[in-house]
C-alpha cells in the first residue's frame, strides 16, 4: 500500500517518472550478484592456475563471497523493515541497539577466546562457533533489554530512545572491552577486525548457522509485507485497517534483531548497507515491501560481495577492511541519493 496520492514511478507536481518493470529490476539485480559472486571467486591472493591448489582457493573464496552476500542481504532487508517501521527512508538497522548488542557479544566472545585456549574448554562447542554465537546472544539480550524498557504498546518515539541509549550503553561497553584486549597482541588485532568488518575467515561453520538465521529472517520479514504497508499510512490509519500495531512492531524488531545479529556474526560491523540498498531500491520496485524485500536481499548481497571484492584489488600490504569500504563506497552514495530526492522534491 502507498501512502494517499502517491503512485509509483511518479515524482512531486505531476511528472511522472518511467520505472523499469519489475522483472527487469530483479533480473538486474541477480545479473548484478552473480557477476559479483564470479568476480570473488576468481580474485583473490592465490593463483587458480596451480591445479594441486585451485580447489583449496576456492573453496575459501566461495566461503567468503557466501558469508559476504549472506550479511549484506540480512543488513539490507532489516534496514528494509526498520525504514518500513519508523516510516522514515533515513533509518538504519542500528537505530533499535541490537547490532550495537551483537558486536559487544562479539568482543565479550573473543576475550573468551582467550580463556578458551588457555585450556578452559566446552567438549560440545567449537571454538570457530564462539564469536557467532557470542553475537547471536548479545543480539538477543539487547532484544530482551529493548523489549523490557520499551513495552511495545509504548509510543514508537520511545522505542527509538531507548534503542539510541542501549546502543550508547553497548557502545562504551565494547570500548572497554577493547581497552582490554590491548593487552594481548593478537587478541587486539581480532577485536580491531572485527570492529572494522571483515569476512575472510568465514568458514563452513559459521555459514551453517547464519544461513538459517538469515533464510528464515527474510522468509518470514516477507509475510510481513502487507501489515508494513499499512504501518507506511501512519499507526492509526494501519490500525483502522485491520493491522494490530503492537504485534506488527514487536515481531518486526524481532526479525530485524535476527537478520543483524547474523550478519555481525558473519562479517563484523559492516556498516551503510541497510541504510543505502532499501534507498536506492525503491526508485526501481515502489514502496511496496513485498516487492522491496526481494530486492533488498539481492541488491544488500551483490553490494557486500562487491565491496569485499573492491578491499582484496586495492594496492597495499593488506587488505583494507570490508567496513571500511562499504562506509567509503556508502556515505558519498547515499549523499547523492539524498541530494537527487531533493532536487527531484523541488523540481515543480
Amino acid at each position: 500500500m502507498r501512502p494517499a496520492g502517491v503512485e509509483r514511478g511518479s515524482a512531486p507536481g505531476g511528472a511522472r517518472r518511467r520505472s523499469p518493470p519489475l522483472a527487469a529490476v530483479y533480473l538486474g539485480l541477480g545479473a548484478l550478484a552473480l557477476g559479483a559472486c564470479l568476480l570473488s571467486l576468481g580474485i583473490g591472493h592465490g593463483d587458480l592456475g596451480d591445479p594441486s591448489l585451485r580447489a583449496v582457493f576456492l573453496r575459501l573464496r566461495a566461503a567468503r563471497m557466501a558469508g559476504a552476500f549472506l550479511a549484506g542481504s540480512a543488513l539490507a532487508v532489516a534496514g528494509v523493515l526498520v525504514q518500513g517501521l519508523f516510516r522514515n527512508p533515513l533509518a538504519s538497522p542500528s537505530v533499535i541497539g541490537t547490532s550495537a548488542g551483537a558486536s559487544l557479544g562479539g568482543r565479550i566472545a573473543l576475550l573468551g577466546m582467550q580463556w578458551w585456549l588457555l585450556g578452559g574448554r566446552v567438549p560440545w562447542l567449537s571454538p570457530d562457533l564462539l564469536l557467532p554465537l557470542g553475537c547471536v546472544l548479545g543480539a538477543l539480550g539487547a532484544l530482551g533489554l529493548l523489549f523490557l524498557v520499551a513495552e511495545v504498546r509504548d509510543d514508537i518515539v520511545v522505542l527509538l530512545l531507548t534503542g539510541f541509549l542501549l546502543s550508547a550503553l553497548f557502545v562504551s561497553l565494547e570500548g572497554f572491552l577493547t581497552s582490554l584486549a590491548q593487552e594481548r597482541w593478537e587478541l587486539s588485532r581480532a577485536v580491531l577486525s572485527f570492529a572494522l568488518g571483515d569476512v575472510s575467515g568465514v568458514g563452513p561453520r559459521q555459514l551453517a548457522l547464519a544461513l538459517p538465521l538469515v533464510g528464515f529472517g527474510i522468509g518470514l520479514a516477507w509475510t510481513w509485507s502487507a501489515p508494513l504497508d499499512l504501518m507506511l499510512s501512519g499507526e492509526e490509519e494501519a490500525s483502522s485497517l485491520g493491522a494490530d500495531v503492537q504485534v506488527v512492531r514487536r515481531w518486526v524488531v524481532i526479525w530485524t534483531s535476527i537478520l543483524t545479529a547474523a550478519a555481525v556474526a558473519i562479517g563484523g560491523n559492516v556498516g551503510f548497507v541497510g541504510l543505502i540498498v532499501p534507498h536506492a531500491l525503491r526508485r526501481f520496485v515502489g514502496l511496496s515491501h513485498a516487492r522491496l524485500i526481494p530486492a533488498a536481499a539481492l541488491g544488500g548481497g551483490a553490494f557486500v560481495v562487491a565491496c569485499d571484492v573492491l578491499s582484496r584489488v586495492l594496492p597495499g600490504r593488506s587488505e583494507v577492511p570490508l567496513g571500511v569500504i562499504t562506509g567509503i563506497v556508502g556515505a558519498p552514495t547515499f549523499l547523492w541519493l539524498l541530494l537527487k530526492h531533493r532536487r527531484e522534491s523541488y523540481s515543480f
